[in-house]
């Protein structure tokens, strides 16, 4: 049995671009940041940013492109996928995407993103506050 499953959990870096195909069918393309903290060897915290690109078709898209914004929190479902193509000086080309089958929004924001929109974004009082966890997790702590 396979498994292709990505599930990732970021900020928009763009608003989400819809386009339709000839038949008929919507496309929105959009990219998501997500960051992971460390503890190099000199003892120094350091932030790992990775880029992805997403790709929603129909109406998952169509509801992408309608709600989500640059800066925004997203969760997304989806499995990877690699294109590949010959650019017109006839090199090969690739681009891996997470094709979304799922989106869940984050909370809403009450203004602009912070730090060039890929830190997470400020949130009123009434709104939940979402737990940001920055310590590594050691394998010899996890229950099973």
């Amino acid at each position: 049995m396979n498994l292709n499953k990505a599930m990732i959990l970021g900020n928009l870096t763009r608003d989400p671009e819809s386009k339709t195909t000839p038949s008929g069918q919507t496309v929105t393309t959009f990219g998501i940041a997500t960051n992971r903290f460390y503890t190099d060897q000199q003892k120094q915290r350091q932030q790992k940013v990775e880029f992805h690109n997403i790709v929603a078709w129909g109406r998952l898209g169509e509801i992408c492109a309608q709600y989500l914004k640059r800066g925004q929190l997203a969760f997304i479902e989806g499995r990877i996928e690699t294109r590949t193509w010959d650019a017109p000086d006839g090199t090969k080309k690739f681009r891996t995407e997470i094709i979304a089958e799922n989106m869940q929004m984050g909370p809403k924001t009450g203004g602009a993103p912070s730090a060039g929109g890929y830190a997470s974004p400020s949130r009123s009082s009434a709104e939940e506050d979402i737990p940001i966890v920055e310590d590594e997790i050691e394998v010899k702590d996890i229950p099973f």
